[in-house]
């Protein structure tokens, strides 16, 4: 079963099984974010197994704004460690890992969640695991548990960390390809969607010569729903014909929504030269240094 197209994920559905690479740490959290909040929100049972165990996953996904701990209070939220669950110590078996998969989209028929969405962590495999070699067939075993099911599986590669092989030979089981939708990327400046809390995300340093993608990027905020986000907390330097397109943007839209404008001191400062410290529905907020 291969992946036969790529995805938003807002756009993942039952039966899914989604591949998301990522290129950092923000990017993971705020994509395994935005699919937790999704399934929480239909009424889903969902899970995080993240090799860095529940606590790292409860305090991103709580500063993103998901309500996971009454979630993790009353079952429909899980957050656990992949250790006992896809492996066994050291040892991994993909056998072992697809029976742990079916025993809990039994459990969460038998609790009455209408689905199940899982993603998992698969930094894992980077360890020196016995039974590694069948990674891809625990992929293949994914897709195969998940036919006519209600639940979807996310799982997630950093792709600077894994090598092009394997990450090939996984691809060809995932009905999906999950990336964070991305506006401008290169060795100064990135800017890309943000997908929870929802806007966009700016780091490195930009000026006049981003006017073009930070204009797209902008103007695809502005057609989302609700309050909207631009996360500047990465962002190291901002010249004053970009920081006045966003500042314009943030005026327009407070007259509706909220706008939060998070950023470094360095670069809150500027913003508050251009007036818009303390406007009504505009929250500058100062960010800490990452």
């Amino acid at each position: 079963m291969a992946a036969d197209a790529s995805a938003q994920i807002t756009e993942l559905t039952v039966d899914d099984h989604a591949c998301l690479t990522f290129g950092e740490a923000e990017e993971l959290f705020d994509l395994t974010a935005a699919f937790v909040r999704d399934g929480l929100a239909g009424g889903l049972k969902v899970m995080w197994l993240s090799d860095a165990g529940p606590r790292p996953a409860v305090t991103e996904l709580s500063g993103r704004g998901i309500a996971v701990e009454p979630a993790m209070a009353t079952g429909q939220m899980t957050a656990a460690g992949c250790d006992g669950r896809l492996l066994s110590g050291q040892v991994f078996s993909a056998d072992a890992a697809i029976g742990w998969l079916t025993r809990q989209l039994a459990s969460s028929r038998k609790l009455g969640f209408p689905g199940l969405r899982i993603a998992v962590d698969m930094s894992w495999a980077l360890r020196p695991v016995t039974g590694i070699e069948q990674l891809p067939e625990f992929e293949e075993g994914i897709a195969a548990a998940l036919a006519g099911t209600t639940a979807s599986v996310l799982c997630q590669y950093d792709r600077d960390r894994f090598d092009p092989i394997t990450l090939a030979s996984v691809a060809a089981f995932h009905t999906r390809s999950v990336t964070a939708a991305t506006y401008h990327a290169d060795a100064v400046l990135r800017i890309c969607r943000q997908y929870a809390p929802p806007g966009i995300r700016i780091a490195g340093e930009i000026d006049y010569q981003a006017e073009e993608p930070l204009t797209l990027a902008l103007a695809e905020a502005v057609r989302l729903d609700g309050d909207i986000t631009v996360n500047m907390a990465a962002l190291h330097f901002i010249d004053a014909f970009c920081a006045r397109m966003i500042a314009d943007t943030a005026r327009m839209l407070a007259e509706s929504r909220t706008v939060i404008l998070q950023c470094l001191p360095e670069v809150a400062a500027g913003f508050a030269r251009l007036g818009i410290e303390g406007l009504p529905g505009i929250g500058l907020v100062t960010a800490r240094e990452q």
